[in-house]
């Protein structure tokens, strides 16, 4: 992140290490909520019945709303209140929500059912994601209401309807994007971006012009070009490209290998979680993180449009590393019970066995 801002903070604030500053006081914040929400009981965060959760919700409702009317506007879009991006907190709100009311549908028996998704709490997510498009912010619309539906996917919904809701999001898609004219157009480009390369397309150009000047063991930390003023957003949601002109082909592949890493131990960690809620929680998580990142490399690859996703633990963005690692504490909170579970039945095996007997068999962790 340094390496990807420190040009834009001698151009702007005649500082190099404005943002790596700014960026280290955010990190110092973050893994104290980290810790702090490791040591909180995960069951604390249901909805259904948690005070605490309730007013989180109603918080996120009204933070929502406010920064749509007193928020900060840059390029167009207001997101912004008090320095800090609500919608980010609404990811997080959305998928305890998702997590809370399909474990209670998974205990019921009633995980197939299309009222996965139409219920009061997905209601609740559906209006998050409206308002956050209203910022207006696609990326992480999508982002509150896609983790969610796929959390009831595999959940165990029946499969019809998991075709059905499939066969309906291409044509949401284009709905959504018809709404902002510029949304068409950077559609259009990403279909060929060289086709207006000093426009519209010139993000993706450049993107895949510093990926590719990389070579295979890259330029190496701190040499790469791309960032004096060619790339731009280059230390927040086009980290990626600087990290992969920088290390090569050789250092994205390691950030692939940690990604993959991490969604296999939340595959894990859901497998050994105590109940249903934690292990929807776990892999809603999973989603969450795993969902962006793949959609901002894809991005960042010219595989998607620019539709202005982070990559977590990378892109420079306060909000975005705060949810993040409060997202990590939960995820070793539900861990730390899956131990606790194998301790008490004395052994892994047994635990499992346990569990499992307690538990649906998602799609992913069966």
């Amino acid at each position: 992140m340094f390496s990807s801002s420190f040009v834009l903070g001698t151009t702007d604030y005649e500082d190099p290490y404005h943002f790596l500053r700014r960026h280290a006081m955010v990190m110092v914040a973050a893994l104290m909520l980290f810790f702090a929400f490791r040591k909180i009981n995960y069951r604390r965060w249901r909805p259904l019945n948690g005070p605490l959760m309730m007013a989180g919700i109603v918080t996120t409702f009204l933070a929502l709303v406010a920064v749509l009317v007193v928020g900060t506007e840059v390029n167009g879009s207001k997101r912004w209140l008090f320095g800090a991006q609500p919608a980010e907190l609404a990811k997080l709100v959305s998928l305890m929500l998702a997590a809370s009311t399909l474990a209670a549908r998974i205990r019921k028996g009633k995980a197939n059912s299309i009222f996965n998704i139409v219920n009061p709490q997905y209601l609740a997510i559906f209006f998050m994601s409206v308002l956050i498009e209203l910022e207006p912010d696609m990326g992480t619309a999508l982002i509150v209401l896609g983790v969610p539906v796929i959390m009831a996917m595999v959940a165990g919904m029946s499969m019809k309807y998991v075709l059905i809701l499939l066969g309906l999001s291409p044509l949401g898609l284009l709905v959504v994007a018809s709404i902002q004219p510029y949304r068409m157009a950077r559609m259009k480009v990403w279909l060929d971006p060289w086709a207006d390369a000093q426009g519209m397309g010139y993000q993706t150009v450049q993107s895949l012009s510093t990926i590719g000047s990389g070579g295979f063991w890259g330029m190496g930390l701190g040499e790469g070009v791309s960032k004096y003023e060619y790339l731009p957003e280059a230390h927040t949601d086009f980290a990626f490209a600087i990290f992969s002109q920088e290390h090569g082909y050789m250092g994205a592949f390691m950030v692939f290998l940690l990604l993959t890493l991490l969604v296999l131990l939340c595959v894990r960690i859901a497998n050994r979680a105590p109940d249903e809620f934690g292990q929807m929680l776990a892999t809603g998580i999973m989603v969450l993180i795993a969902g962006q990142a793949i959609a901002n490399i894809m991005m960042v690859g010219g595989l998607l449009p620019v539709v202005g996703v982070p990559l977590p633990f990378i892109s420079y963005g306060g909000s975005s590393l705060i949810v993040t690692m409060i997202a990590m504490g939960i995820l070793l909170n539900i861990c730390d019970h899956g131990r606790s579970l194998e301790k008490h039945y004395d052994g892994p095996e047994k635990a499992e066995k346990e569990a499992r007997d307690n538990k649906a068999h998602l799609r992913l962790v069966k």
